[in-house]
C-alpha cells in the first residue's frame, strides 16, 4: 500500500479535529449547561467573568473569547505576561511550572468572594494553573475549569510540569468541562515519523469556550436579557456599536 499523500493526511486531520469537537459537544452537555447557567446569572447581575489560561498555548484560549467579535463584553481576560509565548517559549514553560506563581497572579487581580473565574488549560496539571485554582478557592471565588481529564489522569505524578501537590484542575473546580485532549496533543501520523504531528488542543479549547458562550447568551435572551456583545471593529458600524457599551467596562476590565 502506498503512503498517504499530504492531502490525505490533511483530510485525516480535518476528520480528527471535527470528530473531537463533536465529542466535546456530545459529552459535555450537563457541565456546559451548569456552567452557562452560573455565568448567565453572573452577567445578569452585571458582573464580570474572569478568564485565565496559564500556559503557552492555553493563553490563546483566554484571548479567544476576550474582546472578540461576537463575544461577550463581560469577559475580563487575565493576560499575565509571565506565561505568554511572546516573552520567550522556554521562559513561558519555566514560569508555568513555578510553584506559587499562580497565587501571585490571582492575588494581583484582587479576586474575592462572589467573583467567578474560568480556568483553561489543555492538560490541567501545571503548577501555575493549580496554584491559581487553590488561591481562588481560598478567596471564595467560584471556579469553572476547562481541561482534559484523560491527559491529567494519565500524566505521571512526578512529571516536572505538575504542582507539588500533584493535583488536577478537574478535582479543584466547581464545574469542569472536559476537552478530552489526548496524551501528547498531536493526532496525525506521517509514515516514516515516530512522532505524531498537528495538535488538537487549541481547536478543543476554542470550540468548548465558544459553545459555552452560545449557551450563556441563549440563557440570557430567554430570561429577557440581551447582553452586550462585541461587534467587529472592521465591520460597518462596528466602532459605533461597541462605543455604546465601552464606558460601562472601561476601568472594570483591566485589559481593555
Amino acid at each position: 500500500m502506498r503512503d498517504p499523500t499530504a492531502d490525505a493526511l490533511c483530510e485525516s486531520y480535518l476528520e480528527g479535529v471535527t470528530a473531537h469537537m463533536r465529542g466535546i459537544l456530545d459529552s459535555t452537555r450537563p457541565a456546559m449547561e451548569a456552567a452557562a447557567t452560573r455565568i448567565a446569572d453572573h452577567i445578569a447581575a452585571d458582573r464580570l467573568l474572569h478568564v485565565f489560561g496559564p500556559g503557552g498555548h492555553s493563553n490563546l484560549a483566554t484571548q479567544e473569547i476576550f474582546f472578540r467579535a461576537g463575544g461577550l463584553m463581560h469577559i475580563s481576560a487575565i493576560l499575565d505576561e509571565g506565561t505568554l509565548l511572546s516573552n520567550g517559549a522556554l521562559r513561558s514553560m519555566a514560569i508555568e511550572r513555578t510553584p506559587g506563581y499562580g497565587r501571585v497572579v490571582i492575588a494581583d487581580r484582587g479576586l474575592g468572594e462572589g467573583d467567578l473565574l474560568l480556568l483553561v488549560n489543555a492538560y490541567g496539571i501545571n503548577a501555575a494553573l493549580i496554584d491559581a485554582a487553590v488561591e481562588a478557592r481560598a478567596r471564595g471565588v467560584g471556579l469553572i475549569g476547562v481541561s482534559s481529564r484523560i491527559h491529567a489522569e494519565n500524566t505521571a505524578p512526578d512529571h516536572p510540569a505538575r504542582h507539588p501537590t500533584r493535583a488536577n484542575l478537574h478535582d479543584l473546580v466547581d464545574i469542569h468541562i472536559d476537552t478530552a485532549v489526548p496524551i501528547g496533543d498531536a493526532i496525525v501520523r506521517v509514515p516514516g515519523m515516530s512522532e505524531r504531528i498537528a495538535a488538537v488542543s487549541t481547536f478543543a479549547n476554542a470550540f468548548a469556550l465558544n459553545t459555552l458562550v452560545i449557551r450563556v447568551v441563549k440563557n440570557l435572551v430567554e430570561s429577557g436579557i440581551k447582553p452586550p456583545v462585541w461587534r467587529s471593529g472592521n465591520a460597518p458600524g462596528g466602532d459605533e456599536a461597541n462605543a455604546r457599551f465601552i464606558d460601562g467596562f472601561r476601568g472594570r476590565v483591566r485589559a481593555l
